[in-house]
Order: structure tokens, then sequence, then C-alpha cells
């Protein structure tokens, strides 16, 4: 058992089981999880720099996880475990049960108890080693060279501005920061875009330093950049420079294993608190997560040490068709930016040539060469598509063609939706950043297909019920389209407009070490792959995919990309992660005044209780069809009431 020693910091009792009282009252454990694991395992070989770490006595390399568990006080002989990949230390997989978001360090909330009606027990485990203090975190040695000292070499940041300052911390989303190795570093590069893939401006190394701002002067400091002319909003900045000290953040794939593998087969008196009692393990990660899952597929890693299946299935989340820079030196798994390393492959889940760089890969070589394959659910929201290239999980690296999932795979976009769960109020202020958009935020919540996507997977890997079909927009059936073929489309109606500059995702080089986990920039920049999004039809609403009754039965339109709004600059350029709404017309005076081609809700329904009708049908019809559960028609029912009124009253 790799998994070595579980140690419990606190237990206590948890939530209100009245909505599950077949399965009783919960509990909240944390701990910490200590593992101790075979260098020179095949599958140890795979991670990053596993060789520059100190070995223990018995030659093995150490490390540990913070460790969160909801499970029943009395569980039942055949439960679920389903492994939350946390997001930059964040627990996710709540948002199945509705439950508000808190932070690491509060006890969650349990929202509407759907895991917990199952008897489900829920792990967050940490597998990052840079998240900020208080969250769930991996905790890992750092890789040295032959004389015992700290790596040094190049890194790469890339910053998006919303708000304009005179210095940036070294590091994505404020993580633990990657430090300068030399404060006078005279090859150090800082660039500025207008955008990310616009011209480079190079501002010239005598006017920038590593250091902070205080009280107008610079104080030197190895672990931010500072511009005394300032970092303008709506500019894009890219640094590169050389860090020391490499932690080894690819060990987070083989806590990722290990971590279920011990709550699956580890006896009681090995300290497991679910022993006996697991008998399948799903694991979900969205954004940054869902791409760690991904990543966990491509390395192969669903069996343990002792040959013991890990995972019966995964919900890899708005992963798109990407990887990430999960298992390298000098990484920063938070980054998500089109240049981040894990770009440089678009893998389906079959083998595809790509012509151009004349490479051949998938997703799911290793799993199938073990026949460790889980099932698989891949879902995306269309802000994947837009951005990050989705279309390329299930077409070829050109976007040519048609690539099919294998029989294990269902893959479905949620149409029309942004990157998280769309909800009211109607707002243009989504974020919890000083951004601002042009459109209202797109409203449209997914979580229903969430909760079926689970359900279906468990009753997928338990009684052979196999899942909907996928769905997702096609080459064959021309329902995948360039994106800027739909410009015309969308420039019609005056109130919407395009984006001024399309994301790019496209081939980078980054030298000739990237298998050892090394990386040389800046990268070598090639052609784009051939990134495709959905048809629209004349409301400029998607016509593949999951359609949800926002998108059936629509008040708006409804998109995965968003315009920059010109108080943050930038004006018109994409801003990512989100999406947007823009309501039809309420009357035909308002249509007529806006010169709006759209038809104007008071055409399309004569009254709230025509459209409710209506949503309740399309809501009912998804239901039979298994895209969503039975129980979530009233909810949906009711939130479509709820965005009828904020868009008659907007």
């Amino acid at each position: 058992m790799v998994a070595t020693r579980f140690e419990i910091i606190s237990r206590k009792p948890i939530g209100d089981d009245s909505a599950y009282k077949d399965i009783g009252e919960y509990e909240f454990i944390t701990g910490r999880l200590y593992y101790s694991v075979d260098p020179k395992h095949p599958d140890s070989q795979l991670i990053t720099d596993i060789d520059l770490i100190p070995t223990n006595n018995e030659g093995r390399v150490e490390f540990s996880s913070d460790i969160q568990l909801l499970k029943p006080v009395s569980m039942k002989s055949d439960s679920n475990l389903f492994f939350d990949v946390v997001n930059r230390g964040n627990r996710t997989v709540l948002a199945f049960n509705n439950a508000e978001q808190r932070v690491s360090n509060e006890d969650p909330h349990l929202g509407n108890g759907f895991l917990m009606k199952k008897g489900t027990v829920v792990v967050f485990c940490g597998w990052q080693t840079d998240v900020p203090d208080g969250r769930i975190r991996l905790h890992v040695p750092e890789a040295l060279d032959k004389n015992g000292e700290q790596l040094i070499g190049q890194t790469y940041q890339q910053f998006d501005l919303g708000e304009d300052s005179y210095e940036l911390l070294l590091s994505d989303r404020q993580h633990n920061p990657l430090p300068t190795a030399n404060l006078n570093d005279e090859n150090a590069t800082l660039i500025e875009r207008d955008w990310p893939d616009g011209p480079i401006t190079n501002i010239p190394r005598n006017e920038w330093s590593f250091a902070r701002w205080a009280d107008g002067e610079e104080v030197r400091d190895a672990n931010f950049i500072c511009l005394p002319k300032g970092f303008k909003s709506g500019k894009v900045y890219e640094i590169i420079y050389n860090t020391v000290g490499a932690p080894v953040i690819g060990l987070g794939f083989l806590a990722m294993r290990d971590c279920s593998s011990f709550f699956r087969y580890a006896t009681e008196e090995q300290g497991n608190p679910c022993a006996g009692n697991i008998t399948k393990a799903y694991a979900f990660g969205a954004s940054q997560s869902g791409r760690f899952v991904r990543e966990f597929a491509y390395l192969g890693l669903n069996l343990d040490e002792d040959n013991r299946i890990v995972y019966d299935g995964l919900l890899p989340h708005t992963g798109s068709s990407r990887l990430g820079e999960f298992n390298m030196r000098f990484g920063q798994p938070s980054s998500n930016h089109m240049r981040n390393v894990g770009n440089v492959k678009a893998l389906a889940y079959v083998e595809t040539h790509d012509p151009i760089s004349n490479i051949k890969d998938s997703l799911l070589w290793r799993l199938e060469s073990k026949n460790a394959m889980p099932k698989i659910i891949a879902t995306n929201s269309d802000v994947e598509y837009w951005w990050s290239g989705a279309s390329l999980a299930h077409t070829d690296a050109t976007g040519s063609f048609d690539v099919n999932p294998p029989e294990n795979v269902r893959v479905y976009l949620f149409s029309g939706t942004k990157h998280g769960a769309g909800s009211l109020p109607l707002t243009k202020t989504p974020a919890p950043e000083a951004l601002r958009q042009k459109h209202f935020s797109n409203t449209i919540d997914y979580r229903p297909l969430q909760r079926a996507a689970y359900d279906n997977l468990d009753k997928w890997v338990r009684d052979g019920i196999e899942p909907p079909v996928s769905q997702y927009p096609r080459i064959d059936d021309k329902t995948a389209v360039t994106r800027e073929s739909l410009m015309e489309s969308f420039e019609r109606v005056p109130k919407i407009g395009f984006l001024k500059a399309l994301p790019v995702r496209q081939r980078l080089s980054y030298g000739d070490n990237v298998d050892e986990g090394i990386h040389t920039y800046p990268a070598v920049e090639g052609e784009p792959f051939g990134t495709l999004v959905s048809a629209i039809d004349d409301d400029c609403n998607e016509i593949s995919g999951v359609r949800l009754p926002d998108l059936q039965v629509p008040l708006g339109t409804h998109t995965g990309w968003a315009l920059r709004h010109a108080d943050i600059g930038g004006e018109g350029h994409f801003m990512p992660l989100q999406g947007s709404v823009i309501p039809f017309p309420r009357t035909e005076t308002e249509k007529e005044q806006d010169g709006d081609p759209r038809d104007s809700i008071e055409k399309r329904y004569p009254s709230k209780d025509d459209y409710l009708t209506k949503i309740r049908a399309s809501a009912e019809s998804l239901a039979s069809e298994k895209y969503i559960l039975s129980e979530d028609i009233e909810g949906i029912v009711n939130g479509a009431g709820e965005r009828w009124e904020a868009i008659q009253s907007q």
C-alpha cells in the first residue's frame, strides 16, 4: 500500500440528514494522507524529476496531501467514492448539490444533499503545491541537482489585466510565486500586447525591475515585477526569466491515484475510515481540474502499484482538448492561457495524426494498453469551444473530419453556456475580479446536466445501462462550423456585435527536452489548430450539443463568449471564462426601436404561463432522454420563471 498513513486531524457530524434519512447522518473528517512511492516503478518514471528527489532509507519518495472527507457515519457496504480534483485548492464537486461555495478551511455546505442521498463518500485531496494558505494542498519535496542544490531554469508568466497596477506577483491567481533567481537578470524579457495574440511591444529592461511598488518607490523583491509607468488594464503582459526551486509538482498525479486506492482498498487496521465499504470509485474535475483528469488519463495511471483498478469512471468537465502545467519543471498548475504548455497537444480520445506537426497521439492509449480503461463522460461549456478548441477532442487537428469517441466515452457540449454555471441576477460584473463585460453574464444553469451525467455514469458502471448518445458539433452534419463564419449572423443584431479578435489555439514548440519536462521560452509558434464551434439558429443560439430549455424555449441569445467592457480596457476583446445573454426585445415596439431582427418575447409567448408550459415540456423531454433527472424538472421551471421576471424588469 503506497499510502502509508492517514492522520485524522478533526472529525465531527455535519449537515441536516432530513433530506437523506435512509442514509443517516454524515460526518466531516479532515486529515493528512502520507505516501511512499517507488521512484523506479514504470508509472513513477512518468513524473518529471522524480529521480532528482532524495529518497528515504527504503529508496522510496515520500510526500503527503491535505484530505477532507464527507462520509455517512454508518456506511453501506456497496458505496461509491467520488474524488473531487479540487480546483486551486478549492472544493468543487458539491456544486452537484447546488451547495453554496465556501472556502476550504470552513465546513462545507451540503446543499440539497444530492450526493448524500446516494450515500456517496466524497474525498477532497490536495494535488497542487502552490495554493494559498488555507486551501487543500499537496506537500512535496523539491528536485535537487547532483550537489544537493536547488534547480535554476527558465519559466514564463502571462498576465491578462482587469485593472491598473504598478506591480505583479510572479504567479497565476495570486498563488505562491516562482521567484526570480537573480534580481539583476539582464536576460529577463517583458513584453506587452493589446490582446493575447496581438503584436508584441518590448518593454526595455531598464524600465522595469524585480521589485514591489511601495509609497511611489521600487523595493527589490524576487517575487514581484514592478513597472513605474504602470501596467494597464486591458493589456496583456508576458515575462520570461530564470526562477529557482522546483517542487516535483507531477506527484499530484500519484496523489490522485493513491488517495482513492487507499480509501477503496486499505483496511481498518491501516487507518481507513471507509474500510470494506467502497466498491466503485469516480473522479470529477472542473476547468483546471478537468484538464488534470484528462492528463491523469493520458499518463495511464488508473492502476495502483498493486495493479488494482482505481477509478471505474471519470467526469472531466470543461477540460476542453487540453492538458496543463501539471508535470513539468517550474510549472504553474493554475496557468490557463493559450500559451500554456498544456496546449501543445490536441488530444482526441482515439489516435489521430496531425499532418502539420506529424504527431500521432491519443488521450487514452496508455490506459488501453494496460486494460485499465474507465468509463468516461466528458462535458464542456460553450466557452471551451470558442476559446480553447474543445472540438479537437472529437475532430482531427486540422478540423477537417470527425473523430468519433470510443464506446466507453461520451462527449457532451452544454450548448450556449459559459464556463461555470450561470445564475441571476442579470449582471455585467459576474467575476470576483475587477472585470466588466459588455452584455449581461450568461444565466444558464447547467448543473442539472451534471447531476444526470453522474447518475448515468454510475448506472453505466454498475448496471451496464448506457448513457444517452454523445451530443456535440459534427462536421458530417454541418453543425460544426468555424467561428469566423458566424460573425455576420451575430453582427446583424445591433445589440450583440462580435469579437474584435478571436482567441487562437496554435501549435507550439518548447524545444527538444519537453519529454523530460524541461521547456525553452519563448515557444516557437506554428499554425493554428482547426477549431470549430456549433452552428447557430436565427436567434443566434446554438443548434448542437445538449440544449437546455433556455435554448429550446429562449428569452434571448446565449453565447459562450463575452466582450470586454470599455471601462476595463481592451474593449470588444474576448473575456476568458465568461459568456453572455442578450435578451430578446420584450415588445414589438422595443424591437422596432432597437432595429433588432429577433422576434420579441411578446410575439413568441402570449403569457408567462404559456412560456413556462413550453419550458416544462422541454424539460420533460430532456428527462425522458436521460440528459437531466426528473427530480430537476421543477427547479428548471422555477428558474425559468425567475429569469422571465428578471428580463421583463431589466
